[in-house]
């Protein structure tokens, strides 16, 4: 199968790329609204689409270009979207300042957390069994699905928005970007359970406003995406020293998606394009134009 790139944003379409050639071979019309974020369930059989108020999801394998599932529920955009790891279930987060937990096969009521802010990410724990949050407001949240209820709460800066979060594959940290660059880690000691948080380390990651913070999952690289046009790329082993930074983008970097093997990063930014790079060189391998407005959110399907 080859390598499968989707891409989406402020255009109202979801775009799906042959990552290697750079062809567009579908364009999926999402009329509702903007494209806030993107996800590809474990299977590699469907792509759900985060929007305004809904969460669709779309039949990778075929050409069908309607949903075939619809989320409703959240009266605010979706802000992110993350699927268990048997695709039994998903979880997301909204601006309306609420979690909620759907069971994908019967898209009825949700389970549903509430935070007193409006919610920019959440992510599932590898133990499958606690969810992490961040809000406007600058709090981390971890919900023990268990106990049906919040079981840690962190404030890294007051009153400072943390906009994205990221755990490890295997558990063992915790990292968030805020507003103002700058990037939290937390040790897990006990990789099991994500209430027994440690700080590690705190820096500067960028100039400004950081949209978007990933751990590649061999857990060795860290990408940050910023306002300040760039992404960088940070050495977890090395106590998260720069590795690269990735400049050539005019505009905001929102989002980024390492390639399974961790060897490159797609990028997506507000000048329309999507990019593909080679982190051994810095070098741009392909860059995506299709879409007419800002590109915001991307997903990578190559495993």
């Amino acid at each position: 199968m080859s390598v499968l790139l989707v891409s989406a944003g402020y255009d109202h379409t979801i775009r799906f790329w042959e990552a290697l050639t750079g062809v567009c071979l579908r364009t999926i019309q999402h009329p509702d609204s903007q494209v806030n974020r993107l996800e590809i369930t474990n299977d590699k059989k469907l792509l759900a689409a985060a929007g305004h108020q809904n969460i669709r999801l779309y039949d990778i394998k075929t050409s069908n270009s309607n949903p075939v599932a619809s989320f409703e529920g959240h009266r605010g955009n979706v802000t992110s979207v993350s699927f268990q790891q048997d695709n039994k279930w998903m979880v997301t987060s909204s601006e309306d300042g609420t979690i909620k937990v759907w069971d994908i096969r019967s898209p009825s009521v949700p389970r549903n957390y509430k935070h007193n802010a409006p919610v920019n990410e959440v992510v599932i724990h590898p133990n499958q069994g606690e969810l992490i949050s961040c809000d406007r407001d600058g709090n981390i949240r971890i919900w023990d699905l268990g106990e049906n209820q919040c079981t840690h709460q962190l404030t890294p800066e007051d009153d400072v928005p943390l906009q994205s979060l990221s755990v490890a594959s295997d558990g063992s940290m915790l990292v968030a970007a805020n507003n103002k660059g700058n990037c939290y880690v937390w040790e897990m000691p006990n990789h099991t359970d994500a209430s027994n948080l440690k700080p590690a380390t705190k820096f500067k990651a960028h100039p400004s406003y950081i949209t978007r913070v990933l751990l590649s999952s061999d857990v060795k690289h860290m990408a940050t995406c910023s306002a300040d046009h760039t992404a960088r790329i940070w050495s977890v082993e090395d106590n998260f020293n720069l590795e690269s930074t990735l400049d050539g983008h005019q505009r905001w970097v929102w989002d980024c998606a390492f390639s399974a093997d961790s060897a490159y990063l797609v990028t997506a930014s507000s000048d329309h394009y999507v990019r593909l790079w080679d982190l051994s060189t810095r070098d741009i391998i392909r860059q995506y134009g299709g879409h007419h407005k800002g590109a915001v959110c991307v997903a990578l399907n190559d495993v």
